[in-house]
């Protein structure tokens, strides 16, 4: 519960007729989490990585977008884990994310951020807000107070309904085979301006392992960070982009609503990573992933989580600017991690 609490920044801005603005939602990560400076308020213990991404053409149908053209672009990505605590151990339940930045030539970019998870536990920002301080620790007790969440899952039922859906995912022994997905809707625009729903997701080339029974030894915090990062360095990782259509009557608007089995799928291409580097000094580290960053091609929906989503990671970006000369190193340094064994 408290893993998927901080999944991802989907909210932000001002976001109602309440005022919620994004200083009160930063707040809200503050109490919950406590204060990182230099760091990003939520998913922030993470490593960047770098690669490429390969069209397959097949999506160059439904959208305009020149990354879907047959080909070869660079991309800029970040591994994380959810939540805003940097130095976070790694736990098997905590939510995985992996951010893309997908570069095409021309100008225009593609950035997305997907999780381990099949729906996102709220449907606005209002209930995001909610959630973050229904689940932040009671100064008394250093854990949340249950009646809290007891009375916010009882006015929120869709996140009663979702986490029981996030509860049954498969949770596989890391990042490199761990499958990701965009919990909100877009819509695809084709040349002849015609357009169609869509969600996306990355799934692993690489075989899936179940998650192991026992609990990392002693003193091995970044496991799931590490064993990333040797095995990037032993052979590039990859994983096939694939776009879902969504049909008429699926949700749109909703990210707590799954769109249901044997939804046509293009296989859109493949995203490789062979390259991983300090957020300290990575590629990534300047990035926001903002997700209505969109070429032309790709559009958002009606849902209103994504202007959230990207007044937060505005105001996040902001705030980690101006502390930057503040900031601790992070915990992950892929330049201690031995290839074929343990930092």
């Amino acid at each position: 519960m408290l893993s998927v609490t901080g999944a991802f920044a989907y909210t932000g801005g001002w976001l109602s007729p309440e005022r919620l603005t994004q200083d009160r939602m930063m707040a809200a990560f503050r109490d919950a989490n406590g204060t990182h400076v230099g760091f990003r308020r939520n998913h922030a213990k993470g490593v960047c990585v770098t690669g490429w991404f390969e069209s397959s053409g097949q999506a160059a149908a439904i959208s305009k977008a020149a990354v879907f053209k047959t080909g070869h672009v660079p991309v800029v990505g970040r591994f994380a884990l959810a939540g805003g605590t940097p130095f976070q151990p790694d736990a098997p339940n905590t939510v995985r994310s992996i951010a893309l930045r997908f570069l095409p030539p021309g100008g225009e970019e593609w950035r997305t951020g997907m999780n381990n998870i099949p729906v996102f536990p709220v449907n606005s920002a209002r209930g995001f807000y909610e959630q973050l301080l229904a689940f932040s620790p009671d100064p008394a007790t250093g854990k949340p107070d249950p009646a809290k969440i007891k009375a916010f899952l009882a006015a929120h039922p869709e996140t009663a309904r979702a986490l029981a859906l996030i509860k049954k995912r498969q949770i596989t022994s890391g990042f490199a085979d761990s499958s990701f997905n965009g919990l909100n809707a877009f819509r695809f625009v084709d040349a002849a301006g015609a357009s169609l729903p869509v969600r996306w997701s990355v799934v692993p080339v690489q075989p899936v392992a179940a998650d192991a029974a026992e609990q990392p030894e002693a003193g091995d915090e970044n496991y799931l960070f590490d064993d990333l990062i040797a095995q990037i360095a032993q052979h590039p990782r990859q994983w096939r982009l694939i776009v879902t259509i969504g049909q008429a009557g699926d949700s749109t608007d909703d990210a707590t609503q799954p769109w249901p089995e044997g939804r046509q799928q293009i296989g859109a291409g493949t995203v490789t990573i062979d390259q991983a580097s300090s957020e300290d000094s990575g590629r990534c580290t300047a990035i926001n992933y903002d997700p209505l960053v969109l070429p032309a091609g790709i559009e958002p929906s009606d849902d209103p989580l994504l202007s959230a989503r990207s007044a937060a990671y505005a105001r996040s970006f902001t705030l980690r600017a101006e502390e930057k000369h503040e900031k601790p190193p992070s915990a992950v340094t892929p330049e201690q991690v031995q290839v074929g064994g343990k930092s």
